[in-house]
């Protein structure tokens, strides 16, 4: 897919680290952008700045992402491309023991849903309406009518302690990028999913300075964390490239993570 300012994209999580490094890098090829994110501040602010269109959404919630949607295609038409980089955290392990008191605590089944209603159930709901919006443009010449990158995390094959919901929805994106390719294939779009490894973004940016040093210490090669340029290049390759299709790709500099 050629990307030019005939083309708009939606890209969840668009306020901040992968989703506003992606945002900018279609932006500078001079596609039209919308950021779904719930950061009003920094959402409006980086579309002001792209000349694009910020709309608010918790991507758990339907009614809220079709509302975003509707913004979005009013302002830039029908979007052909869509990558999903909303997403939250959170660690817990299954069941847990109190090293003081010996008491017995299981996950809080509430923060488990919570953490794959987010990741993975909103990943999948922001495609579908996505893809059926697609559905309704013509093919291009160069045979696509639409592309998606997902964002999913080496936590899906390495998971580490405390990790459990994290993972499972992580590995559930990945589980279903080649399904979902399939199922689109008839219709000329592509699916294709980014496993980050550990990325210098705003949510690691709350950790220490020493914590940082240590993570990227533990990467092969380079000896540093990502940056959210490097993930934005990725994704453009991935919308671009007419052949990759279906495929999990790990973003990581060689790291496999260790249990804990």
């Amino acid at each position: 897919m050629k990307l030019d300012n005939t083309v708009s994209a939606v890209i969840t999580g668009g306020a901040s680290g992968l989703g506003a490094a992606t945002a900018r890098r279609l932006a500078s090829h001079g596609v039209k952008v919308a950021l779904f994110d719930l950061d009003v501040e920094r959402g409006e602010a980086l579309a002001k700045e792209l000349g694009g269109v910020f709309c608010q959404a918790n991507v758990s919630s339907s009614t809220e992402v079709d509302a975003a949607f509707a913004k979005a295609r009013a302002a830039h038409g029908q979007e052909r491309i869509l990558v999903n980089c909303a997403g939250v955290g959170g660690g817990a392990k299954t069941v847990s023991r109190d090293k003081q008191t010996g008491e017995i605590k299981e996950y809080p089944l509430e923060n488990f849903e919570r953490i794959v209603q987010i990741n993975l159930i909103g990943t999948f709901r922001c495609i579908t309406k996505s893809a059926a919006g697609m559905l309704t443009l013509p093919v291009l010449e160069d045979g696509d009518r639409g592309a998606i990158v997902n964002t999913a995390s080496v936590a899906a094959e390495d998971g580490q302690i405390g990790q459990v919901a994290y993972t499972a929805s992580k590995a559930g994106i990945v589980g279903m990028t080649l399904t979902i390719a399939r199922d689109l294939s008839s219709e000329a779009i592509r699916v294709n999913t980014i496993l980050p490894g550990i990325f210098d973004t705003p949510l690691l940016g709350r950790a220490a300075e020493h914590v940082k040093a240590g993570l990227a210490a533990a990467v092969p090669f380079p000896k540093r964390l990502g940056v959210a340029e490097e993930f934005a290049q990725l994704a453009e390759t991935m919308i671009t490239c007419g052949y990759l299709n279906g495929e999990d790709v790990r973003l990581d500099g060689a790291i496999r993570m260790q249990p804990r």
